[in-house]
């Protein structure tokens, strides 16, 4: 897909494991370092490092900063992201690839959700 993270940033994100039902994607950037435009599906979020990054969409935003080992939901998504802190950014994307039993699909969600 054309805003897969793999494809838009592929020198900021690795796959790190894969099977027919969840994809783990490693993210590690610097300081100033930005995304383009791509999207997660479902996932859960887990940091390695502490971090504060500006998440962008829709002419919105959202600052993210977080603990050497949060853990987070994140609703599936399309934004882009800056490094704004004075740390790398390192974390671990654990992707869902089978849709929600309700079906609902998310609309407003930005950056991860408060547990």
């Amino acid at each position: 897909m054309a805003d897969d993270p793999m494809e838009t940033n592929p020198e900021l994100y690795r796959v790190a494991f894969e099977n027919e039902r969840v994809r783990v994607l490693e993210y590690l950037d610097g300081p100033g370092d930005r995304t383009a435009p791509h999207r997660h599906p479902d996932s859960v979020m887990v940091t390695l490092s502490p971090f504060r990054r500006r998440i962008h969409a829709g002419g919105r935003e959202v600052g993210v900063d977080l603990p050497a080992g949060a853990v987070r939901w994140l609703d599936e998504q399309e934004h882009s992201g800056e490094n704004v802190g004075d740390t790398p950014t390192h974390s671990v994307f654990i992707e869902l690839k089978e849709p929600r039993p309700d079906g609902f699909v998310p609309t407003t969600a930005l950056g991860p959700a408060e547990p």
